[in-house]
């Protein structure tokens, strides 16, 4: 024992492994998660070893990862604030209304303390951003002692962890299961019509566990025969420039393809382009062949970055038909990253500013369609100098304090970072020539920031868990129930019958403004399609902003 108190590290790290350990454990549908597990884990071994760590670690850590969330959420948060988007901002403001709500009125019904009524909210509303912004805004009240501070972050975590496991557990039986019934429909049917009527002519819809037997874009080989004396500019015009002939290989050397070039009998060609142009290229050029020797179908793949203004908040079918290039030249869009999310490269997926295209087809028909799109995305390697400056200016307006109802109320550094990690993204998206942060980098930052950030807290929390749950009893998971089934319900019936949201885009908004990835997760498995999460990213990245807040607001209302 006394090697663990002098070495907190072990316990800390520890703590995540045995939490993401735990927090693999599934019950049907349901996992608790890694953030959840480590919580449980770090409550237990505090409680146990009376470890406490240093409370400048959890500062900088719950930083780094409110700051990673705003940076990836910002480009399609700012995006989504028009009027396209209007009908599910309306879904958010349900959810903000609702839980605070509550959680205002469950604190005067029992007289609970600001810590435990900020659990409650941060649990069951499963926004994991909320204990540290609660925490840290509890920390700021006047006129308290260093103990009571201390009891009521501890009641912060305490409460979460009940009510984060309720939460869960009836947010994504709700929406996967009990809703879907609600509604009167079979899920995967509706998904799969909806996607059908959204991609329109570019085909049917597919299940995640389909691929096409028929895919559209395609290479053959062929022996001039017929096509002897014809150039290739001539003969890919012959095609309306809906074939493109890529090598060219002429006896033993290749030579290179050029609209000049004349081919010659016995040449053989590659040519790439959609497959209703290829079927009858064979009359034209002659034979089809097994394959050239040596030579690969070249189709290319690039990474770019939406930036240009005539192309952002436009569907990908409206970007394909103000660009014939696209169909001109065989170019595909083959998938649509969305910060960490990735969305359905359908006909009508609306692509916003920052959005990742990954684009394949014909290389030469490819660099004509890049410049059209915005730029190659540059994502290489961490730019340190916009990180740091990004959470040094979050810190700063963290700071700030104005007072309502003659109580302080700031943001704090999590909710500054957050400020700051908003615009910082959303700035980075109009040129991306700066400040890149890959995501696979932004990730793992914004979960090791949470989870350390998390474990810190259960650490010094967990002396004060049991007493607080003896103390409430029922009330704490009844409580986490309540404030999903409220505004989720409401959501439900306002979406439905006033907004008229298509019913898998409702379920995944209804996800999406409960920030849970585990709901959208059951509700896509059990659609066996994607589509859903097209509803899910724009109240995701709402909620990801404002639920944040809630913490500080809670805690100055009570505490005031």
């Amino acid at each position: 024992m006394g090697v663990i108190r002098d070495h907190p590290e072990l316990v800390l790290f520890l703590c995540l492994a045995l939490g993401y350990l735990v927090g693999k454990l599934r019950v049907g549908p349901i996992t608790l998660g890694g953030i959840c597990g480590t919580l449980i884990v770090s409550l237990l071994l505090g409680a146990w070893t009376g470890v406490e760590i240093d409370a400048d670690v959890k500062t900088v850590f719950f930083a780094l990862f409110i700051f990673s969330l705003g940076y990836m959420a910002g480009p399609q948060f700012f995006a989504h604030l028009n009027r396209r988007s209007l009908r599910f901002f309306a879904l958010c403001a349900i959810e903000l209304v609702c839980v605070l709500a509550i959680a205002i009125g469950l604190a005067r019904a029992f007289d609970l303390d600001v810590g435990t009524a900020a659990g409650i909210l941060a649990g069951a509303a499963t926004e994991s951003a909320v204990v540290g912004t609660a925490t840290e805004a509890i920390g700021k009240l006047p006129g308290l002692t260093a103990d009571q501070i201390a009891d009521y972050q501890g009641h912060v975590a305490t409460a979460y962890t009940v009510c984060y496991l309720f939460g869960l557990i009836t947010v994504v039986l709700y929406t996967s299961q009990i809703m879907p019934m609600l509604l009167r429909i079979d899920l995967r049917d509706a998904s799969r019509a909806l996607w059908e009527r959204m991609r329109g002519a570019d085909g049917g819809g597919l299940g995640e566990d389909e691929r096409e037997a028929l895919p559209g874009l395609v290479g053959r080989t062929y022996l001039v025969t017929h096509a002897d004396g014809r150039s290739i500019g001539e003969l890919e015009a012959s095609f309306d420039e809906r074939i493109t002939v890529e090598a060219v290989r002429r006896g033993s050397r290749d030579v290179r393809p050029a609209p000049d070039l004349e081919l010659l009998l016995s040449d053989l060609v590659l040519v790439v382009g959609r497959r209703r142009n290829m079927i009858g290229a064979g009359r034209v050029i002659g034979p089809e062949t097994a394959g050239i020797p040596g030579v690969d179908t070249p189709l290319a793949s690039a990474e770019i970055a939406v930036t240009r203004s005539d192309v952002v908040g436009r569907s990908i079918g409206d970007v394909q038909g103000a660009h014939p290039m696209f169909m001109d030249n065989g170019v595909y869009v083959t998938e649509v990253v969305r910060g960490d999310l990735h969305l359905p490269a359908t006909s009508d997926t609306v692509l916003a500013r920052g959005d990742v295209l990954t684009l394949v087809g014909a290389r030469s028909g490819l660099a004509k369609v890049v410049a059209r799109i915005g730029t190659v995305a540059r994502n290489d390697a961490t730019d340190f100098v916009y990180l740091g400056i990004g959470i040094a200016l979050g810190s700063l307006i963290g700071q700030l304090s104005v007072r309502i109802g003659g109580a302080p109320l700031s943001l704090g550094t999590g909710g500054g970072c957050l400020v700051s990690g908003l615009l910082f993204g959303w700035f980075r998206s109009r040129s991306q020539t700066f400040g890149a942060f890959p995501p696979q980098a932004a990730t793992t930052i914004k979960d090791m920031g949470l989870a350390v950030f998390i474990a810190c807290t259960g650490l010094v929390s967990g002396p004060q868990a049991w007493p607080l749950l003896k103390q409430y009893g029922a009330l704490l998971p009844l409580a986490g129930i309540a404030m999903v089934l409220v505004p989720a319900s409401l959501s439900l019936i306002v979406g439905h019958k006033l907004l008229r949201i298509e019913k898998p885009l409702l379920l995944g908004a209804i996800a999406g403004q409960q920030c849970s990835t585990p709901a959208i997760t059951a509700i896509t498995q059990s659609a066996q399609s994607s589509v859903p999460m097209l509803g899910y990213t724009i109240t995701y990245a709402l909620s990801n902003f404002l639920l944040p807040l809630t913490g500080p607001i809670l805690v100055g209302i009570l505490g005031g």
